[in-house]
C-alpha cells in the first residue's frame, strides 16, 4: 500500500477523505445554501475586487470581466439551482421481463475527493465553474489555481476561506511544484483545465490511482469561411471572437480557412472590424487587454517573427512592446505549412490565414490536425454546412458565429481526445463530479431463481427459452 504521509498536502487531503461521507449525505438545500453563499459573494461582496484582480493580472476590460467571468458564473449557479433538486433524485428506468419481480434505478452519488486544477485565462470562470458541479454533486475539493495571475488566485482563495471549511473546500496556492505534488495524492476525481501537453501529465498521474478525470484542454480551433458567408457579418464575429481576452481563449478561433475566392474581402472586413474595436492605435485602447507573462509574450513573439522569416505577410498589427506584455491584434497571410503559427496552439492575438480551392481540402486540412475543442462554419449554404460537421470531429461547433456555445448551460461543453475527455457545465458538470450507480432491488421471488443449479436438462431448456423470448 502507497503511504502518503510524506507529502506536504496529505494532512488536508486526509481532512476532506475523512469528511467525505457527511458532505455526501448533504441534502439538496444543504447544497443550495452554498452555492447561495457563493453567489453573494462574487455577485456583491467582491465583485470590484474581481475587477481590479483581472485588470492587474491581464488588463482585462471591466466588461469583459462582467461577461466572460462573473456573469458565466453567476449563471452556472442559477442554472444548477434552478435544476439540482430533479438531479439529486433517483433515476427509474424500465427492467426487463427477465428480472420480473425486481425494480431498478442509478443515483448520481459524489466521486469523493476532487482535486480542481484551475487555468489563468479566466480565472475565475475556469475555478469557480467546477467548484460549482463539484459542490452540486456533493463532494470535497481542493482547488489549485494558476500562478500565472497571483492577484486572482489571492482574492480566491480569501473567497474560499471567508465562505468554506477547508475540510470541505480549500485552496491552495503555489508554482506548478504544488500541483505536482497534489498529483502524487489518490483523489476520486481530478478536473483540469489547461494545454494538451499538461493534460498528459495529469492523466498520468490519475492512471497511477485510476481516478477518472476530465480534462479541458485547447488545440487548434478551425474556422472555415465559404464563398457564401455574409463576409462582413463573418469578420465581425470573428475578430470579436480572436481578440477578446487578447487572444487567451481555449475556444478562440486559431486559424481561418477561407475560400481563395475571398480571402482579399475577408482580411480587408477583419481590418475593418479591428479597427472599429480598437481604433488604430490598440496599445491605447480601454477594450484590449494584455499577454499573460513574459514567457507567453516571447513566444508569440517568436510566432510573427517565424512566420514573416518564412515569407508571409502581416495584413495587420505585428507591433509588439515588451515591457507592456503588449502584442497588436495581428493577421498573417501567405503562410508555409512549416510555420509554427500553423503547428502549435496560438492563444494569443495572432490570426493566420490560410486559404483553399475546394471544401474538401479544407475538410482533410482540418483532419491532418489533432481533433479541436471548437470549430466554427460561416457559410450560408447547408450542404457545405452539412459536409463540414460529418466529416470532422470537434468538441463543439458554432454556425455562422464562434465562442457563444461555451455561454449556454444546456450543452456540454468539452473537448475529444487531444482537445480533452469528459464534458462540463450544467447537467454535465454534475454528471461529471458524479457516479452513477445501478440499483436493482428485489421485490419478489425472481424468475432468474429457476436457473440456479444444480442444472438438469429441464432448466437447459428453460435457459434456452429466455434467451429465445425475454
Amino acid at each position: 500500500m502507497t503511504d502518503y504521509k510524506d507529502n506536504t498536502y496529505f494532512d488536508l487531503f486526509s481532512k476532506q477523505k475523512q469528511n467525505q461521507f457527511r458532505v455526501a449525505q448533504s441534502t439538496y438545500k444543504e447544497r443550495i445554501r452554498k452555492l447561495d453563499k457563493l453567489q453573494r459573494a462574487l455577485e456583491y461582496t467582491y465583485r470590484e475586487a474581481i475587477h481590479e484582480a483581472l485588470y492587474k493580472d491581464l488588463a482585462k476590460p471591466k466588461i469583459e470581466a462582467e461577461l466572460s467571468e462573473i456573469y458565466q458564473i453567476l449563471g452556472d449557479i442559477k442554472y444548477v439551482k434552478k435544476h439540482l433538486r430533479q438531479w439529486m433524485r433517483k433515476q427509474k428506468v424500465k427492467t426487463p421481463i427477465s428480472l420480473l419481480g425486481s425494480s431498478s434505478y442509478y443515483i448520481f452519488e459524489p466521486k469523493g475527493v476532487c482535486l480542481i486544477i484551475s487555468p489563468w485565462n479566466f480565472p475565475f470562470n475556469l475555478t469557480f465553474g467546477p467548484l460549482i458541479s463539484a459542490i452540486a454533486a456533493g463532494n470535497t475539493a481542493i482547488i489549485k489555481p494558476s500562478e500565472m495571475t497571483p492577484n486572482s488566485s489571492a482574492l480566491m482563495a480569501k473567497i474560499i476561506e471567508d465562505l468554506f471549511l477547508e475540510e470541505e473546500v480549500a485552496l491552495i496556492q503555489g508554482e506548478v511544484e504544488v500541483s505536482t505534488e497534489l498529483l502524487k495524492l489518490p483523489f476520486n476525481h481530478i478536473f483540469f483545465t489547461g494545454s494538451p501537453q499538461v493534460g498528459k501529465i495529469v492523466m498520468t498521474a490519475a492512471a497511477k490511482h485510476l481516478s477518472s478525470v476530465t480534462l479541458e484542454l485547447g488545440g487548434k480551433s478551425p474556422t472555415v469561411v465559404d464563398d457564401s458567408a455574409n463576409i462582413d457579418a463573418a469578420a465581425k464575429k470573428i475578430v470579436w471572437g480572436k481578440y477578446m481576452n487578447c487572444g487567451q481563449i481555449c475556444v478562440s478561433p486559431d486559424y481561418v480557412l477561407v475560400d481563395a475566392k475571398i480571402e482579399s474581402q475577408l482580411i480587408n472586413a477583419c481590418k475593418k472590424w479591428i479597427k472599429t474595436y480598437f481604433h488604430d492605435e490598440p496599445q491605447t485602447s480601454s477594450s484590449y487587454g494584455r499577454i499573460v507573462t513574459d514567457k507567453h509574450f516571447n513566444r508569440l513573439k517568436g510566432h510573427i517573427e517565424n512566420a514573416v522569416n518564412l515569407g508571409a505577410k502581416i495584413e495587420i498589427g505585428g507591433d509588439t512592446e515588451a515591457k507592456d506584455k503588449f502584442i497588436a491584434p495581428t493577421i498573417v497571410s501567405g503562410l508555409k505549412e512549416e510555420a509554427s503559427l500553423l503547428n502549435e496552439e496560438i492563444f494569443g492575438p495572432i490570426l493566420p490565414i490560410v486559404t483553399y480551392h475546394n471544401l474538401k481540402d479544407a475538410i482533410a486540412y482540418i483532419n491532418s490536425k489533432e481533433r479541436p475543442l471548437a470549430l466554427y462554419i460561416y457559410s450560408k449554404t447547408k450542404a457545405n454546412i452539412k459536409a463540414v460537421i460529418q466529416n470532422t470531429r470537434a468538441g463543439g461547433t458554432c454556425i455562422n458565429n464562434n465562442v457563444v456555445h461555451y455561454a449556454n448551460h444546456n450543452l456540454p461543453f468539452g473537448g475529444i481526445n487531444n482537445s480533452g475527455i469528459g464534458k462540463s457545465h450544467g447537467f454535465y458538470g454534475f454528471r461529471a463530479f458524479s457516479n452513477e450507480r445501478a440499483v436493482v432491488k428485489q421485490h419478489t421471488f425472481g424468475v432468474t431463481e429457476f436457473l440456479f443449479p444444480p442444472y438438469s436438462s429441464l432448466k437447459e431448456k428453460f435457459a434456452q427459452l429466455t434467451i429465445k423470448w425475454f
